[in-house]
């Protein structure tokens, strides 16, 4: 016979509603020893709570979606992972969506996780937005957006990044260092995070001086492959030129561009990535990047939805992080003022 939450409450010698608390991990009234006695005995007897049955009364099923843009992108592993973790201290269970930067399956994903009544959505959408199409989605549970911004109706909390001064950061520090020419090189402009480096990289430059030209200003994707590409659209000197990339897989494929074509870094070039996932550290020369608190935010955002769900909080809850400049060998040249 299925031992149920009444029998590990008399095994232990408390009541059900204790049982319950500790089961959803609501113990902030209940002392470490029962705690520790009640999952001692959950654990002995192989205890599994019934989650149709509870849901069926709290109209909770203790399950969440997660919809990230690119799963082979280290960032977003990391948002996962953290978000996974929190989501299992918390009691609830997880379901994974990769969109594939595509808003159709992005939209695909929301409708199918609805029908499997999660009780809430994390989102890190996809770059290219469209503002009308999202408001016409009916989302009846809290949404939670990350890094990127988004346009449902549902959307009731945000954890971004402080992408303007990390940017602004990134590229002081490639004009302290000496590059003359500095050149932005982005994934496509229609993310918020996207944008606010772009204001962060002019802001820097006219700061120190400097023209703004568009000319400096390259787009195209967030991958590797387009950094390696950079090179070859480029028809002016690279001597003394200072690239600074909207992410580090960017920065990656640059580097390994201009390896090949045997220029060197960071004597003549130099390369700023943002994001600081573990390769920066591994290549050669190792890069120099604004490190994001990417877990952090998996992490906080589970939090965060939860917190909304447990509060039913209809105001907008909006947290912003900051990043850190973490200077390695792809800068690290002496200044030639």
């Amino acid at each position: 016979m299925k031992i149920t939450i009444k029998d590990i409450a008399k095994l232990a010698g408390v009541s059900t509603a204790t049982v319950s608390k500790i089961v959803n991990n609501k113990i902030d009234d209940v002392s470490d020893t029962t705690v520790y006695k009640v999952r001692k005995i959950i654990k002995e007897k192989n205890y599994t709570p019934n989650y149709l049955a509870r849901s069926m009364v709290t109209k909770k099923t203790k399950t969440l979606g997660l919809i990230i843009p690119d799963i082979r992108n280290p960032f977003f592993t990391d948002i996962a992972k953290g978000a996974e973790d929190r989501a299992n201290e918390l009691g609830y269970s997880i379901f994974f969506c990769n969109s594939d930067d595509d808003l159709d399956k992005e939209f695909t994903y929301i409708n199918s996780l609805i029908e499997k009544q999660v009780d809430g959505i994390m989102l890190a959408g996809a770059a290219k937005r469209d503002r009308d199409r999202e408001r016409k989605i009916n989302i009846n549970i809290p949404i939670v957006a990350v890094d990127r911004n988004a346009y449902y109706k549902g959307i009731k909390g945000s954890i971004e990044i402080d992408n303007y001064t990390g940017a602004y950061k990134g590229v002081n520090h490639l004009i302290s260092k000496g590059y003359e020419r500095i050149v932005f090189v982005s994934g496509p402009l229609e993310t918020k995070p996207s944008m606010e480096r772009l204001r962060g990289y002019k802001k820097a430059l006219k700061d120190a001086g400097k023209i703004i030209d568009n000319e400096n200003i390259i787009v195209g994707t967030y991958e590797r492959n387009f950094g390696e590409k950079v090179i070859e659209t480029l028809d002016y000197s690279l001597k003394n030129v200072g690239f600074f990339c909207g992410n580090d897989l960017i920065a990656i494929g640059l580097i390994k561009s201009l390896k090949e074509k045997n220029y060197k870094v960071p004597e003549e070039i130099g390369v700023v990535g943002f994001d600081d996932i573990y390769i920066s550290l591994l290549i050669s020369p190792s890069l120099t990047s604004l490190r994001q608190p990417s877990y952090k935010m998996g992490y906080e955002s589970i939090e965060l939805l939860i917190k909304i769900l447990d509060n039913n909080n209809e105001e907008k809850n909006k947290k912003m992080l900051k990043t850190r400049l973490i200077i390695r060998e792809s800068t690290n040249r002496i200044n030639l003022d």
